[in-house]
């Protein structure tokens, strides 16, 4: 059974006094409330990654994440982190390639090839970021853009070490918009996504690999979206940062 996994990304938000009483929030109503075998990962920024790892101690389901990597191990790189940094402080997962990233910092597939690659690397469980602009969903190319981003950076992979990545698929239209994909839009890109996984590392494979959506989740409409039998769980934004709103998606992936 694939893990099923409800990640949030805080973005550029919080400040230290708010991100330490948002994780004490989320901490005490996923132990009272969320059953099952989701898991569930916070997202901070950098300078919050040991103090929310410190809150959540060795919590069996709820695990910190960074927002990103450097694709270099080290080196003079000012303000940039490396996955061995986050390696040495316990850090179990990485969102790499969020549209985010593409759009303001012009990552493209070869770096984010390097950036799974050293992340993979140094133990942490990328969860890689894909999906399409509007335009290009306007134009009927989002499953051919999709299948390209997600191609690019993973399929240079061998199939043991493609089933230590998750991946989200985010269409970028409905981030932050307010807009949703239909449940069968989310359905029907995730099912392609995984098709085409299956074409090179087979079925087996391609059935192992937790794919999340990521676009506007919120607790209105996570129960529908994660009831698609190709969605694993959510990427989470503006959502992640109310607790009672984040603790309700994450009760929706066993409803």
């Amino acid at each position: 059974m694939r893990t099923k996994i409800v990640a949030g990304n805080w973005k550029m938000n919080k400040t230290f006094e708010e991100a330490n009483g948002l994780t004490s929030e989320v901490l005490g109503m996923v132990n009272d409330e969320v059953q099952g075998n989701v898991k569930v990962v916070l997202c901070v920024p950098f300078p919050y990654l040991i103090p929310t790892r410190n809150l959540l101690g060795n919590h069996p389901r709820i695990s910190v994440g960074a927002q990103n990597c450097s694709e270099h191990a080290s080196g003079a790189f000012t303000g940039e982190v490396s996955a061995p940094m986050l390696k040495s402080m316990n850090i179990p997962y990485v969102i790499l390639g969020h549209s985010e990233r593409r759009q303001y910092f012009g990552e493209g597939g070869a770096l984010l090839a390097k950036k799974v690659d050293i992340a993979l690397a140094n133990g942490l469980t990328p969860i890689y970021c894909c999906g399409e602009l509007l335009e290009v969903r306007e134009r009927n190319e989002h499953e051919a853009l999709v299948q390209k981003q997600v191609e690019e950076s993973l399929f240079h992979l061998s199939a043991e070490t493609l089933q230590k990545v998750v991946i989200a698929y985010e269409p970028v239209w409905a981030i932050g918009t307010g807009k949703t994909a239909s449940a069968q839009q989310a359905q029907d890109m995730h099912a392609i996504i995984r098709k085409h996984i299956a074409s090179k590392y087979g079925q087996a494979v391609a059935e192992s690999i937790s794919i999340l959506y990521g676009g506007s989740v919120n607790a209105a409409n996570a129960k529908e979206l994660f009831a698609c039998a190709d969605v694993d769980g959510g990427l989470v934004g503006g959502a992640s940062l109310k607790s009672r709103e984040f603790t309700d998606i994450a009760k929706a992936v066993n409803s």
